[in-house]
This record gives structure tokens, sequence and C-alpha cells, in this order.
């Protein structure tokens, strides 16, 4: 098997510079643990477990299952009533979690917690001027996410053949590509492009460990990048999810001048959660990115990991050299 060191490698103690999307509804116990036996990095998705408790029961259920490296996701986002992201995270530290990724609002109030506890903290976002910032906030890592992305790619609009050579001009610390990356083509372009490793949400989900519905992985097969829809533009808080009868609904009444009240019930995480779980994929809102139209098979993670470390080594090793003129 192909090798990669990376920083990213070697911060986060881990074999493959391949980093698991924090996705709600599936980043649980068995996807973190699997992809992380692989030999990348496994990651708990907070706010998927009901209660900061529960969230400590996910933790041990994963050690069960894997003595390697994983992380935990906690995403901020703005709502009316906040879970309790501090209780969250008290619970991962105290469960000694070394690696935290935080996505969504400006992480400051929680980096110092976590870096006093000597975690690792990695964060997500889509701008070059966000992770200045959270560099300067005193993160490790940071995750660039591409306007190819599933969920939220921010509202600039930029894809990662612009934004990661352009965050590799203005960051010290690593940082991971992410968004649009489904094989070794795409881990080979992120390290030519300045990036030290990969986070994959998309094609982690379309793999035989996901704790999603079968048929819900067998729709990723068949479907091609355009099979995406932007919604909630109008609402500067654009989230890209997978085309079905429920977003084109949304897209329309938006674009009609429709507030969010009017919208609300569609766009119900319930909603999404009960695709993952019914295979019903028409049954609300889901989350997808547009390198679905990359994804062919649904391998265990297993074959997955070493198999696009594998194509990404013989591209750096063999494609690109064969174009270098004596």
């Amino acid at each position: 098997m192909a090798h990669l060191t990376t920083r990213i490698t070697e911060m986060l103690g881990i074999e493959h510079p391949i980093i698991q999307g924090g996705m709600q509804w599936v980043g649980k116990a068995e996807l973190a643990s699997a992809v992380s036996n692989a030999g990348g990095l496994g990651i708990l998705t907070s706010l998927t477990q009901p209660t900061p408790e529960d969230l400590g029961k996910e933790i041990d259920r994963t050690r069960e299952l894997t003595d390697k490296p994983f992380g935990v996701n906690l995403t901020i986002l703005p709502t009316i009533t906040p879970p309790p992201y501090a209780e969250y995270l008290r619970v991962a530290i105290e469960k000694g979690i070394t690696i935290v990724e935080t996505a969504g609002a400006n992480p400051a109030d929680f980096v110092p917690t976590l870096k006093d506890a000597g975690v690792t903290v990695i964060h997500k976002c889509t701008s070059v001027r966000h992770a200045i910032s959270a560099q300067n906030k005193g993160v490790d890592i940071l995750s660039i996410d591409g306007f190819e992305c599933a969920g939220h790619p921010g509202e600039d609009d930029v894809p990662g053949l612009v934004l990661m050579p352009a965050a590799a001009d203005h960051l010290t610390v690593p940082f991971v590509a992410s968004g649009g990356i489904a094989d070794g083509r795409g881990l080979a372009a992120a390290l030519a492009l300045g990036a030290e490793g990969v986070n994959m949400g998309t094609r982690f989900l379309c793999t035989q460990e996901a704790p999603v519905h079968q048929k819900v992985k067998e729709e990723i097969v068949a479907r091609s990048e355009r099979d995406t829809e932007l919604i909630l533009r109008t609402l500067n808080n654009t989230s890209r999810v997978a085309t079905n009868g429920v977003s084109r609904e949304v897209v329309a009444k938006l674009n009609e001048g429709a507030a969010f009240p009017e919208i609300r019930d569609l766009v119900a995480g319930a909603r999404g959660r009960t695709v993952y779980e019914t295979g019903d994929v028409e049954a609300g809102i889901w989350t997808v990115g547009q390198c679905q139209g990359l994804i062919n098979d649904i391998p265990t993670c297993a074959e997955l990991v070493p198999r696009i470390v594998d194509e990404a080594v013989e591209i750096i090793q063999n494609r690109l050299t064969s174009f270098v003129g004596q």
C-alpha cells in the first residue's frame, strides 16, 4: 500500500491524509471507527447526539470499535435556542478526545478551552478571510470548503480550484481541502494546490458503514454532478442539497419572495433524518455534494481509503512526472 506523509498525518497521528466529514445524522460510531481503522480520521458529529451525555456514550462506543485516533465535530450555527455547545465540548474533553473540528460560526469562544486541554483544533470555513481569522485565533489546522461541497458553501461561490491556492498563499498552518473530492484524483489535485490532505463527506456517505439507508447510497451512485440544488440563497444561508421535489419547491418559493416561515416545514431537519433512515429520497431535504457525479460504487472504508491513496500516488509518481521534459 502506498503512503502519503504530510503535516496533517503527523499532527493527527493518522496513516493517510484523509478526514471524514462531520455529517449530521451520519457521523456516528460505525462510520467514524471504520474510517479510522482504514487509516484516515473518523469524526463523530456532536449534534447528531441528542444530549452531551449521549455524545459521551457514542465516544465510548467508538473506542470499542477502534484504537486509532478519531475526532469530534462541533458545528456552531445561529439559532434561536442554541444547543449547549460548551457542554458537548466539556464531555469530549473529559472523555479524552484530542482532536476537535469546529465549523459554522467563529470558534474563538471555544479555542482557549480546547487548547488548554491539549486538543488539536481543526476549523472548517468557506473563505480565505475566515481562515486567516481562525488562524489568528490559534486553531491548528484549517479545513477549507469549496463551493462544490455539500451543506453550507458560504456566500462567496468560490470553487476549490481557486480557493485552495488562495488559502495556501495566506496561511501558515496546514489545511485540508474539502468539497468536491471523491477519489485519488481529487487528493492529488488538493496536494498540488497547497493542501496537505482532504476532507470528504459525500464519498463517505456512500460507503457500506455509513449509517444511512441503502437506497440513499444507490441514489448517490445513480445521480450526476448536476443533481443538486442550492437552497436558502435569498436568506444568505445557502445550502447544497440533493435535487428532489422538496428542494425544488423551496427554491421556487424563495425565488417568488417567500420568507423563512413559509418554507420552515419543508427544510426541517427531522425530515432529512427520515430520508437517511427510511431511504425515501423524496421525504425531505438531504445533503449531498456535486462529487456524487464521481461516485460509482458503495465500498467499505477499508477498501476506499487505500484505493484513494494508491490512485493519488500513481498520479503523482507516474502521470504527472511523464509530462516533465528532461
